[in-house]
């Protein structure tokens, strides 16, 4: 991997193959003992948690670092279904990681989301713009690659949400003009 580290990466079997020819060692998110799967991979803890899944799982994500870690929470994947005000399960997680970033145990947490920022326009945008300048930079170097599974057309959008909904393709689905 990049940088010499180690990467864990849950997926489902389906997709274990894909996450191993990536470079990542694979873990079903749907096993049951989730957290006890990952802290037998990594006993000391990890580095960094990536999670777009929020909810419940956002507890083991955080219990997973090592002193020294951050959590970075990207979503709220897990709450996308539920009734009522969709701002709510954001506005929980981020008083959650708020509450998690005072407690004096050297770790660290984040939310990062691409439609925040409105009240804070300027510094959110500044910050924004560097890190996507910075990932475009990485993608046109060809030290990032985009995984794209399908890529339909602009009028084929109902399609495209369908599929990528489906959990049977690898990538994401792009939309084309």
């Amino acid at each position: 991997m990049a940088a010499g580290i180690t990467v864990i990466g849950t997926a489902s079997v389906r997709h274990h193959d894909y996450v191993r020819a990536l470079g990542a060692t694979p873990v079903d998110y749907r096993e049951p003992d989730l957290a006890g799967r990952l802290r037998s991979l990594a006993p000391e803890g990890v580095d960094a948690v990536f999670d777009h899944v929020g909810g419940a799982g956002l507890r083991d994500s955080w219990r997973l670092l090592r002193r020294g870690g951050t959590l970075v929470s990207y979503g709220t994947a897990s709450t996308k279904d539920d009734a009522g005000k969709s701002q709510l399960p954001v506005l929980a997680l981020v008083a959650r990681i708020l509450v998690w970033n005072l407690l004096p145990n050297g770790r660290r947490a984040h939310f990062y989301n691409f439609w925040a920022g409105q009240r804070r326009r300027t510094s959110f945008h500044r910050r924004q713009r560097a890190d996507l300048t910075e990932v475009l930079e990485l993608l046109a170097a060809g030290t990032l690659s985009a995984q794209i599974g399908a890529r339909l057309p602009l009028v084929e959008a109902g399609s495209a949400l369908e599929l990528a909904e489906s959990h049977t393709v690898t990538g994401k689905v792009v939309l084309v003009p």
